[in-house]
């Protein structure tokens, strides 16, 4: 009959033990559109093709921006802090994980001690002055009834999985802002070599006024004018100097280097524009990190509930503590010093005004709460997606546009030079056409630097190479790290070599 209390018992306690009070976890349900609206007739429809998992930056077939690119995960110090707080939500999973194990602790002490004279109930034969000396080891396990242990680790991992998530995300936001750094420093390397090849025109054009103002064909009113464009050719020179400096200081602090000690060479070839293919909008939910970081704390919310509705039943541990105890230290381990205590403990609070209940009510605020942030995460990834293909399309137009109209002034100022040659026409109209060449020009380098921005930021929109799909897993996020460490610590040795 004991044994099938027994048996009983412990059925009993096995199917409390895979009680949970946490509710059914579903994510957060959104609207997820069907098709891009901004994609354009220029985008070609291939849902198959993807950004390089890897190395998405690649896709500009640009060394110089690859070997930047690699820089950032080796030496920012932004990556090394979000891998930080990725280690700090391990270990909070780790500290939650060891409540599912019992606890095993042991204790020795070796002591003197000297019980009152007046001590209420002491028998007249106790000695005033005795030893006690104890070797003692316990284990307690608590039996997690209601689940709280359990959903405190998978709290716990979502936690972690989010970590891991926002990790993706500082990565990709550092790539793509170095991407554009670089895009707009390569933007002003080619509107410096226009302005140097411009300022060659124009001191060629002050001589030939100079030259006709001492044959007596040009007015001084020509020559100044001869004279504003080049220097004002000059000073935009320097701006733009000015500019490149500060996007070089930026490309620096991105990759760890001192701005102090880093110099990047001028680069004026044309940069490659790729083809960004998008896949279908509901592919978005899993290709960005963010929002892959959004969903998990939203789960981890979830699991907080039930913790804290677990909070309303008792603690059930099982305790077995057992040793010797004895006045002497010869004889000491020896069977009549045993000492063992076994038995089941129930804490249970009956009252604590409201303070459950209140931690409750926190924990489906706070899952309300990162519902509500999840689905702003998703709207936003929608409308930057849409925003940079938008930029894409029209700006794609617009500089089909601006080819024409530089065409057109380029033709316009080789026409003025020929009739200011022949004495037709006044100078003023040289620097007219002049004038609107250059700008044109201008306008057409900062439409391919547009795009090329707009381009990083539909890579970045799109959640660059990332896919929920292969998130790291806690094997490969150590071996990440091993390799960020290794980078680091390689990249720290090349500068003390240079």
């Amino acid at each position: 009959m004991d044994k099938r209390r027994l048996c009983i018992a412990l059925a009993a306690a096995a199917l409390l033990n895979g009680c949970s009070f946490a509710p059914t976890y579903h994510a957060p349900p959104t609207s997820i559109p069907t098709t891009f609206k901004e994609s354009g007739p220029w985008q070609l429809a291939r849902p198959a093709d993807r950004v390089p998992r890897d190395a998405w930056w690649s896709v500009y077939r640009d060394p110089v921006l690859d070997h930047l690119e690699e820089q950032v995960a080796a030496a920012n110090p932004d990556v090394a802090a979000a891998m930080a707080r990725h280690d700090e939500a391990a270990a909070d999973l780790s500290q939650a994980r060891s409540g599912l194990f019992p606890t095993i602790g042991a204790e020795a002490s070796v002591e003197r001690q000297r019980q009152s004279d007046n001590r209420p109930l002491r028998g007249a034969g106790q000695p005033a002055v005795y030893g006690a000396n104890t070797v003692d080891v316990g284990i307690a396990y608590d039996l997690d009834l209601w689940g709280k242990v359990r959903n405190e680790v998978a709290a716990g991992r979502a936690a972690m999985q989010a970590s891991e998530a926002d990790l993706e995300s500082v990565r990709l936001s550092l790539q793509a802002n170095l991407a554009s750094a670089y895009f707009n420093l390569r933007g002003l390397d080619a509107q410096q070599q226009l302005l140097n090849d411009t300022i060659d025109t124009y001191q060629r054009a002050l001589t030939l006024t100079l030259s006709r103002h001492a044959g007596g064909i040009a007015s001084d009113l020509d020559v100044s004018r001869a004279q504003t464009q080049l220097d004002t050719a000059r000073a935009s020179a320097d701006d733009i100097a000015a500019q490149r400096a500060l996007f070089e200081h930026a490309i620096a602090s991105l990759t760890g280097a001192p701005a102090s000690r880093f110099t990047l060479a001028a680069v004026t070839d044309a940069a490659y524009l790729p083809s960004i293919p998008t896949g279908v909008p509901a592919a978005l939910l899993q290709r960005r990190p963010d929002i892959a970081a959004a969903e998990r704390r939203v789960a981890e919310a979830n699991a907080q509930i039930g913790v804290a509705k677990a909070a309303f039943f008792p603690d059930i541990s099982l305790g077995l503590d057992g040793g010797y105890q004895s006045d002497t230290l010869s004889p000491w381990l020896i069977a009549p010093n045993e000492m063992w205590s076994v038995g089941p403990s129930l804490v249970f609070t009956l009252f604590d005004g409201g303070r459950r209940a209140a931690i409750t009510d926190r924990a489906r605020a706070k899952l309300a709460e990162n519902g509500a942030k999840y689905k702003a995460a998703v709207l936003l990834a929608f409308q930057q997606v849409e925003d940079n293909l938008a930029q894409l399309h029209h700006l794609g137009d617009e500089a089909t546009k601006q080819n024409e109209a530089l065409i057109a002034a380029q033709r316009t100022l080789t026409l003025s030079m020929s009739r200011y040659r022949d004495g037709v026409v006044s100078y003023l109209d040289v620097v007219t056409a002049q004038t609107t060449e250059l700008d044109t020009q201008i306008s057409a380098l900062n439409l391919n630097t547009r795009r090329l921005l707009a381009s990083v930021g539909l890579i970045e929109a799109l959640g660059g190479g990332w896919s929920a799909d292969a998130a790291s897993s806690a094997p490969d996020v150590q071996a990440a790290r091993a390799q960020t460490h290794a980078n680091a610590a390689k990249a720290r040795v090349t500068d003390a070599a240079g």
